[in-house]
């Protein structure tokens, strides 16, 4: 095929083109792009085009290609916009400083409910909160390990009812 008559095929393909890349991209400015780059690798390609196949199955073949990967590489850019007006917010790096004041009372609380708790349970129950293992419990106490357990049990119980209380 001349170079004539491929130029001529490819400008009477391109109102179809047009609408294809349209259906793919939703977007008029998108679509004369894709269009525009369809057919700036169409003529730089041309040597690659068969003889006595079909031109605009070709052409769509082309587009279709870059659509795609033009999405997957926007996909993988993942553009971020931001339309904030004052642009002062985003280039300010203050630290943000977090209000102890609830949870220190709530703590405060808590180790009062603790020690209101009969010194039996208590024990234990601290001993399990440091850490300690419930055999290293009953062995340091010299009570049995079923034991241990229960007055863990009875200063968590213990616990939720004087904190729900208050």
């Amino acid at each position: 095929m001349s170079t004539v008559d491929f130029n001529t095929q490819l400008e009477q393909s391109s109102e179809s083109l047009y609408s294809f890349a349209y259906n793919l991209t939703r977007n008029i400015d998108d679509a004369k792009d894709l269009l525009q780059e369809t057919t700036y690798r169409a003529l730089l390609n041309r040597d690659k085009f068969k003889m006595n196949t079909n031109l605009k199955a070709w052409l769509y073949t082309i587009m279709k290609n870059i659509f795609i990967n033009n999405y997957r590489r926007q996909a993988k850019r993942q553009i971020v916009t931001d339309e904030t007006e004052n642009q002062y917010y985003l280039d300010t790096f203050s630290e943000t400083t977090e209000n102890l004041g609830v949870s220190q009372l709530a703590m405060l609380e808590i180790e009062a409910a603790i020690s209101d708790i009969d010194i039996g349970i208590r024990t234990p129950f601290l001993m399990y909160f440091q850490g300690y293992k419930y055999q290293e419990i009953a062995e340091h106490l010299d009570i049995p390990l079923g034991t241990v357990k229960s007055r863990i049990f009875f200063a968590r119980k213990e616990l939720q009812r004087r904190i729900r209380r208050s």
